[in-house]
């Protein structure tokens, strides 16, 4: 049977008792329920009688929310690239969790500025508990609003500007070489082959478990990160392409499970970083299970993102100028600030080969040939 993509659609699935999943179909504007598969004639039929009945949510925050997410907006960049299915899966959790709260409220509501104050109110409540998710809600809420503004059905977006409720600075979240010799001695070797792979290349966790055999040519590995589409050529060091020559290539991806599964599929990309948090807790980098820490004491500890902020560290050590860095990581020339605020930690090694620079450069020679000398005596007594 034929598949079609009919746009206005919400797909819940259920979990029935004896642990199958049922799937229902719904059309978004009315509620109404659809029978049959998408493109079934029963299915279209009944969404063709649904999109009779004026929507039930008219006039309503729910209707703005139901025009972005049926949009080009909610599916692709601003650059015109399709969106992940993780992201639009991700904006949909978002978004459900909005329009069960403000869903009834009337657009006209927006005009009065006195609607700031409901949904600061609202950011603050989550953020007490849980900040990072209180500004995704407001960030996701914040594009359906833009784009309302856009198309001429709101005058103004109330949540423009807002603060953001959690602040994240690991500048100094920094793996450490005891750090890595602890995490190294028992991990397994797939997890091993993780950990030099970051660091030798200073890509992001989702681009590395996606490289391919066919991106390493024996001497550079190629990659488009997924953030921004950049193309990447990285160099391999001696070290790393030891290690991936003598590795078994057990299917397309370089870094794979043991038994050759790779680390992602289409709709999770999660289970590296499962796999690495329950290695950290065996190695005792946690002082009890992971899921047992509060929030704000999972932020304190090492994550797999921070060897990425390693590599950057030690190819500065290495006398790495930003640009070079830029070159690797594949940063932006422009961003060269932010690595230093956000990756390049003050590290001893750094103040070691800053202090030996002064030392022998030629323009400072004046200051390394400095020395106190006592004071020459004016012949004068004192009196008793």
């Amino acid at each position: 049977m034929a598949r079609v993509t009919i746009k206005g659609v919400n797909t819940v699935r259920k979990r029935l008792s004896g642990g199958k999943v049922k799937v229902y179909r719904y059309h978004r504007a009315t509620g109404t329920l659809l029978p049959g598969e998408p493109g079934s004639p029963e299915f279209l039929a009944a969404w063709l009688e649904a999109e009779k009945i004026p929507a039930r949510d008219t006039g309503t925050i729910a209707a703005l929310i139901r025009d972005y997410t049926t949009g080009r907006k909610f599916t692709h960049t601003k650059k015109g690239r399709p969106k992940a299915p993780s992201t639009m899966k991700e904006y949909l959790r978002l978004l459900t969790v909005i329009e069960a709260r403000f869903g009834t409220l009337p657009i006209k509501a927006l005009e009065s500025p006195k609607v700031n104050a409901l949904f600061i109110d609202y950011h603050e409540e989550i953020a007490l508990d849980r900040p990072r998710e209180a500004d995704n809600r407001m960030t996701v809420f914040c594009a359906v609003l833009n784009e309302a503004k856009r198309r001429g059905q709101i005058m103004r977006n109330p949540l423009e500007g807002f603060e953001r409720a959690y602040v994240s600075d690991r500048s100094e979240m920094i793996w450490t070489e005891a750090d890595i010799a602890k995490f190294m001695a028992v991990a397994p070797l797939e997890l091993q082959q993780a950990l030099i792979l970051a660091i030798h290349t200073g890509q992001r966790y989702g681009d590395l478990i996606r490289l391919r055999w066919q991106d390493y040519d024996g001497a550079v590995i190629r990659l488009v990160q997924s953030k921004g589409k950049r193309k990447v050529p990285v160099p391999v060091s001696a070290a790393l392409k030891r290690m991936l020559d003598g590795m078994a290539r057990q299917g397309p991806f370089i870094l794979t499970r043991a038994d050759g599964r790779p680390w992602h599929t289409e709709r999770n990309d999660k289970e590296l970083g499962k796999a690495w948090r329950k290695h950290m807790e065996t190695a005792c980098f946690y002082p009890r299970p992971f899921e047992e820490l509060t929030k704000e004491e999972k932020q304190g500890f090492l994550h797999f993102h921070d060897l990425r902020g390693t590599a950057v560290t030690l190819l500065a050590e290495a006398g790495c100028e930003i640009p070079q860095i830029c070159a690797i990581t594949g940063h932006t020339l422009e961003s060269a600030t932010r690595i230093l605020r956000h990756y390049l930690a003050s590290t001893e090694a750094i103040a070691k080969a800053a202090i030996l620079r002064f030392e022998n450069a030629p323009e400072t020679a004046f200051a390394n040939r400095m020395q106190t000398t006592a004071q020459a005596s004016n012949g004068r007594k004192e009196k008793g």
